[in-house]
Formats: structure tokens, C-alpha cells, sequence
């Protein structure tokens, strides 16, 4: 009797504590910074795609355009990802590249789909900046690197442009911590099963690509800004093995050919 008397003294102690620590919290406050995070992040990716857009050449073949397009819808639609929130550039640059910038915005760099042997390579690369975005890893990044404060300076025009310009480099030419990497590859390889689409060439495209690595091309911004490739690949096999999906192509074979070949004449 007097063990359950304690238990339940020690209960309404802990209720009326609990209680007494939440209502300290500020909730306004706590949902204001968040407001002012997302119209930050909203304004930041206005201003960061206008830089890539003012100083790189965007591709408006709406063939191609089209089919990228495709491949992301269908790996949006098969993990319940709002697709409207991903905002698709492809540019016409030699690089292999892809990165995402705030608020949703993928860039795509022609040179990572030529470079790119089949569609489930790309993919893989399209579902790995997918989960960044998914993942907001790239505000966390830049709220590590360069402070909120200053993305807010940014946002509301306090902060001269070639702060501005850097930053927008920045996201482009450095690479996430290990952690948010190998989240986003995981990820990425859910999303792909998920879609039906076959995981193992995103792990052979890493394999492939670091072989190229050793050779310093400059072109392989990619791999430069995504370290650690052999590893990665290593551990994105391992992951896809043993799990059951229906092989399927986002794309039709012919569009793919096509969307090749259109690069190759542009």
C-alpha cells in the first residue's frame, strides 16, 4: 500500500514537472524562427539559382527537359515526394555535376548525363540530391559553414554580392560531412527500390567514376564535392543486395538514346 502511494506521489511529480518545463518553452517564438528559416531558405534559393543562371548556359530542350523530368516524377510519385517542390535546371556544362541549392532547386549539369552509360546511373545521382534536398542537409550545411545569421543578412539584401556569389559557389564545390553523404546514398537507394528501379549501377557508377579520379580531370566536380567514392560504392552494393523490387525504366530505351544523341549534336 505504501509502495503504491510513493509510485503515485512520484507520478503527479512528474506530470506537474513536465508540465511546468513545457510551458516554459516559448512555442511562438520556437515557430517564428522556423517561419523566418523557411522564407530565408526560399529566398536564398532565388538567389543563389540566379547566379547560376546568370553565368552558366541553361538548356531548354524541352525533349530533354522532358525526359529528366520524367525520371524525377517517377521517383518522386513512388516515395510520396511532393515533385513540384523540386525545382529542375539542367545546364549545359562540361562538368560531371549535380547539387542542390536551397528551396528545393536541382541542378543538373549536362556533362554527368553524358557521362552517364545508362539511366539508372543518373538516376541513382538524381536520387541521392533528392534526399539531400528531402533531408534539408542543405541548409544544415549552410547554417554550419556560414552561420544564420548571415543567410538571413543574405535574404533580406544586408549582405554585398560577392558573399552572396561565394556561398552559391560554395554549395556546388564542397562536400557534405560523411554523415549527411552516407544518409543521402542510403536513401537515395530506398528511393530507387521504391521506384522499381535497379540500385546496383548507381554503386557501378561510383566504382566506374573513382577509376577516373586518379586521373585529375577537372570535370569530375561530382566526385571532387562527394569523396570517399570507392567506399561509398562499397557500401551502396551492400545495401542493394537482397532486397525485392520489379526491374523497371523510368524512361523508355529509345528516349534515352535520343536524349543522348541530342546532347552530341548540341
Amino acid at each position: 500500500m505504501k509502495n503504491t502511494f510513493v509510485r503515485g506521489i512520484i507520478l503527479v511529480v512528474l506530470f506537474f514537472s513536465s508540465w511546468y518545463i513545457i510551458k516554459q518553452i516559448d512555442w511562438i517564438a520556437l515557430f517564428k524562427v522556423q517561419k523566418v528559416t523557411d522564407k530565408t531558405e526560399e529566398k536564398l534559393g532565388e538567389l543563389f539559382w540566379r547566379i547560376y543562371n546568370e553565368s552558366e548556359e541553361e538548356n531548354t530542350d524541352d525533349y530533354i527537359i522532358n525526359a529528366i523530368d520524367s525520371i524525377i516524377t517517377k521517383i518522386c510519385l513512388k516515395n510520396s515526394i511532393d515533385r513540384y517542390k523540386i525545382k529542375l535546371h539542367i545546364l549545359d556544362k562540361n562538368e560531371v555535376n549535380a547539387f542542390a541549392l536551397p528551396n528545393g532547386h536541382l541542378i543538373i549539369y549536362s556533362g554527368l548525363i553524358i557521362a552517364s552509360d545508362n539511366q539508372e546511373e543518373l538516376s541513382g545521382v538524381l536520387c541521392h540530391e533528392i534526399a539531400h534536398i528531402e533531408n534539408n542537409h542543405v541548409m544544415k550545411k549552410l547554417i554550419k559553414e556560414v552561420g544564420l545569421s548571415v543567410l538571413i543578412s543574405m535574404a533580406t539584401g544586408d549582405t554585398g554580392s560577392n558573399i552572396i556569389k561565394e556561398t552559391a559557389r560554395m554549395i556546388s564545390s564542397t562536400a557534405f560531412d560523411r554523415k549527411l553523404e552516407k544518409e543521402a546514398d542510403i536513401k537515395a537507394v530506398e528511393y530507387l527500390i521504391n521506384a522499381n528501379l535497379n540500385p546496383e549501377p548507381f554503386g557501378n557508377f561510383l566504382y566506374k567514376i573513382s577509376e577516373k579520379e586518379e586521373d585529375s580531370n577537372d570535370n569530375l566536380e561530382w566526385f571532387k564535392t562527394h569523396p570517399n567514392t570507392k567506399e561509398r560504392a562499397k557500401y551502396i552494393t551492400e545495401h542493394s543486395k537482397n532486397k525485392y523490387f520489379n526491374h523497371e525504366l523510368a524512361i523508355s530505351e529509345k528516349t534515352w538514346y535520343d536524349l543522348q544523341v541530342r546532347f552530341q549534336y548540341k
